[in-house]
Parts: C-alpha cells; structure tokens; sequence
C-alpha cells in the first residue's frame, strides 16, 4: 500500500509554478494553472496538508552570505558500532559549513555538501573538524567545474 497521493495534471502545474516562485500570489497561481482563486487556494492547503508541500524558504546565493565555495565530500568510515556512527553523524550533522549530509548504501559511506568562504576555510574545516573525527577512514573532495542543475 503506498502512503503516495494521487496528483493530476493541475495539482503537477501547481507545483511547477511554486518550485519556481513560492512567492506568487494565489491570484496569480490561478491564473497560471487556469483556476479560479478559491479553489486554487483549496488545492494548495491540500498539497500542504498531505505534505507534498513539505514548506516555503528562500534561496540564498552563497558568495553573498560568504559561502561562495562548494565542496562536495565522500566520506569512508571503519566504526561499525552504533555508538560511534551516531556521534559521527550528529557531530558532521551540527557542522555549520555542512549544507547536505547524507548516508549512503555501499560506498561511500556518507554524502556531504560543505559551503565554505575559500579554500583555506574549507583545508581548515577538512584537517581541523572532519579528519580527526573518530571512525573517519577516509574523505575525498570533489571541487565544482560548473554547475549544470541545482535544484535547491
């Protein structure tokens, strides 16, 4: 049984248009997906009731707030045992320059998007934070040429 809601042509055009700009207004929204406010408005509180709409944020152009950076990390752990994984993740989790943080099937182990001013804040998070966390085998950085499609 799956716990997926049945989306049709309007509820994906909907969608379309807030992916884009969650910012519009509900008028507007209607107009583009050929509804009338009230019940635009009805199918948007039903996305977000359902948690299709899982929230509303901003996106914000790193460079701007210094972050101009990207790293993305594989990470290789040795620790097998609960307790260390565990801190590992809340630890990496807590981490302010980890922007995406994920565990993965096979390897590696672990996923990382790691924001950071340049390149000596990012040696300093890598030598000075992440190395030197128990379990960590190995990690490898992976500098971005060109960004292609984000979708965040």
């Amino acid at each position: 049984m799956s716990n997926e809601m049945s989306l049709d042509a309007i509820d994906r055009d909907i969608l379309f248009h807030l992916r884009r700009d969650g910012r519009l207004t509900n008028v507007e929204l209607a107009r583009r997906v050929g509804l009338t406010p009230p019940p635009c408005l009805r199918r948007v509180k039903r996305l977000e009731d359902a948690g299709v709409i899982a929230g509303y944020r901003a996106v914000v152009d790193p460079a701007a707030v210094g972050r101009g950076l990207e790293v993305l990390v594989d990470v290789e752990v040795y620790a097998t045992d609960l307790k260390t994984v565990q801190a590992f993740e809340e630890t990496v989790a807590s981490f302010e320059e980890v922007v995406e943080f994920r565990r993965l099937f096979g390897r590696p182990d672990y996923f990382l998007r790691v924001a950071v001013a340049d390149h000596a804040a990012y040696e300093a998070f890598l030598t000075g934070r992440l190395s030197g966390l128990p379990g960590v085998l190995r990690a490898e950085s992976h500098l971005t040429m060109k960004s292609i499609k984000a979708d965040f």
